[in-house]
Parts: C-alpha cells; structure tokens; sequence
C-alpha cells in the first residue's frame, strides 16, 4: 500500500495499537515514559512516534482538534496496520460532582459534530469498544484514579458551547464534553477495530471553570500532573490490549 498522505506512514511503519492524543506536544509526554524511541513522521498536526512500554510495541500518534483531522489519522492508520485506538485526552466536566483532576472514561460519545454525518445516520451510536473500555477502567482504579464512567459528549464548536448547550447536556447525564471521541468510535466500529478513551478534566462548565483558567497553584493536590497520571493510565492499560 501507498505512503498515507498525511501521515506519511506505509504498511510497517506502525504497530497494532495506537495512542492517539489530540496535542503534538503531548505525543512527546508519553514517549518520555517509554523506551526505544522512534519518530517516525512528522506533518501538519500529526507527530507519530514509535516506542515500547513494558515490553509491549506501541505507535503515539497526535490527531490534531476536532472530528475532521481526528477522522484522517484513524483511517490512515489503520490503513497501515492499527487495530487498537486509545485516545487520550482532556475534556470539560458536565456534571457538578466531577472534580478537575478526575479521569472520565466514555462509554459513548454524542455526536454533536459533522465528521460522522458523512459516514452515516446520526442515530448509529458512537461507542467504545467494551475491551478497551474495561482495561481503561481496570487501570485505572488499578492506579487510584477517582474515574467517572459513562456517555460524553463530541462537539466541534469550542466556543460556542452556550449555557443552553451545557444545561442541556447536564439533564442528558452527560458526564463531559470534548472534540474527538465520536469520530474515533464510529471509524473504529465501522471497520471492525477497537477504540477507546480516556479524557482528564481539566475544567468544569456546570461550575463554570473553562480550560486554562485556572492557576496551578491554586488546584487541589489531585489536579496536578492529571495528564500525566492520563498518561500512565492508558500506557498501563495498553500492556493488556
């Protein structure tokens, strides 16, 4: 098979399972925790990196913001050989009770966002697949982590999440909202591979904290280092995968 266009990857490029955060720079943060580096290819929003966690081969490969750039690095990866998706992310709580710091693994994502629209009917759920949802959860409580575990939602307007938007959300039992994970479960489910995803609160809407508007200093002891606690979760429960 050709090079991907985007990802600039061909078949044996990559291994089976994928760590696939939306940040270029977090791609870095988890091959930190790893051995035997490899950048790989590096273009537009995509860094893809190849390295080993406690023995076991693994690709990191960043997805950009949003469905449309998340949608591509899915299928060029698994154009070239992944089976297996973790995102790993942040997202913003919808529920009063979920602090900054916790982990929120999804069962699903809503999809209020276009990309999916394109590969099918609005009502075909988003959903994780059940092994990855379990090994995430397993992980971890393994680790600690206070993890929240439900429906999300996927939106594509960041700054257009209105106080109707979020209200609505809450009385949905939505447990957070964020920007990739419909698009990753859908691709996933309609290929026959598995996804799932991990997301670290690092703002509550209900409560009205965005993202970025919080000092450090001043977060509870939990809030700290949350992306990499994220981090550790997914690499830990990518050993299992």
């Amino acid at each position: 098979m050709a090079k991907q266009p985007h990802l600039l990857v061909e078949q044996g490029d990559v291994h089976d399972i994928a760590l696939i955060p939306g940040d270029p720079g977090r791609v870095e943060r988890i091959a930190s925790h790893c051995e035997n580096v490899e950048h790989v290819a590096e273009n537009r929003e995509y860094t893809l990196v190849n390295a080993t966690y406690d023995g076991r081969d693994l690709t990191i490969c960043s997805t950009g913001i949003g469905c449309p750039s998340a949608t591509i690095a899915v299928e060029e990866l698994a154009n070239v050989g992944v089976e297996t998706f973790v995102r790993v992310g942040t997202t913003g709580a919808l529920q009063s009770d979920i602090e900054i710091g916790d982990m929120v693994v999804a069962t699903g994502a809503a999809k209020n966002e276009g990309t999916t629209k394109r590969y099918e009917d609005v009502e075909y759920p988003a959903v994780a697949d059940y092994d990855t949802l379990d090994t995430l959860v397993r992980s971890a409580e393994e680790q600690g982590e206070d993890v929240h575990v439900g429906p999300i939602a996927t939106d594509d307007a960041f700054y257009a999440e209105t106080d109707e938007y979020v209200a609505d959300w809450e009385r949905a039992g939505l447990l957070a909202v964020e920007m990739e994970a419909a698009a990753v479960f859908t691709l996933a489910r309609r290929k026959g591979l598995r996804a799932g995803a991990i997301c670290t609160v690092d703002g509550n809407l209900v409560e009205g904290t965005q993202k970025g508007e919080t000092d450090d200093d001043e977060l509870p002891e939990k809030a700290k280092n949350n992306v990499e606690r994220a981090i550790e979760i997914s690499l830990e429960a990518a050993t299992r995968l």
